[in-house]
């Protein structure tokens, strides 16, 4: 299976980001860029390329008990970057702010990653930056006209109170993008 456990904005933090960027993506320099679902948009804190269905069991009790220790965050999406770099992207995306708690949600993702590796579901990975992924770019280039944009961009804050455990269907959603399929949440601080 192909997992990863993430955070998941609510609607009304997913239709004002989709509101702010509907106009900016009909502009002739975004038709390079594979703009992101956004009833896909979430917050990566652990990705599982790979897991056996034998470590699943596992898996979900120790995210539960990671989950358990961690409070709720109230987060807005804010702000924008880019992976690799703003002067060669190859995603786009917007940032998040953690109303001074960024350690805390840092915590969270060591944690989950940890739970997973310990359970047999290996959660390699860099350095954790929150964001949510909103293009994907075929060739790399300069999208510093895009992260200006999205740096003039703060929604509405929300409350993260639990962690998905996310399963992905490569392939098996709208023009053969990956399905998104929630296994399991497990509530933060309880």
């Amino acid at each position: 299976m192909r997992l990863f456990v993430a955070l998941v904005p609510p609607e009304n933090a997913v239709e004002d980001l989709d509101g702010f960027l509907a106009p900016r993506q009909e502009a002739p320099e975004a038709s390079g860029m594979r703009w992101t679902a956004p009833d896909q948009w979430h917050v990566t804190l652990a990705f599982m390329g790979d897991v056996a269905d034998r470590h699943l069991d596992e898996l979900v009790e120790r995210l539960g008990r990671v989950s358990a220790r961690r409070a709720a965050l109230d987060l807005t999406i804010a702000g924008g970057g880019a992976f690799p770099n703003v002067a060669r992207a190859k995603v786009l995306y917007a940032g998040l702010d953690a109303d001074g708690r960024g350690a805390d949600l840092r915590h969270l993702a060591v944690g989950t990653r940890a739970a997973a590796t310990k359970a047999g579901a290996d959660a390699g990975g860099g350095r954790f930056r929150a964001h949510v992924t909103i293009a994907r770019v075929g060739r790399p280039f300069d999208v510093t006209r895009w992260v200006r944009v999205l740096d003039a961009y703060r929604g509405p804050t929300w409350t993260a109170d639990e962690v998905s455990l996310v399963q992905s269907h490569l392939g098996e959603g709208p023009r053969r993008r990956p399905r998104y399929e929630v296994l399991e949440t497990f509530p933060l601080g309880k």
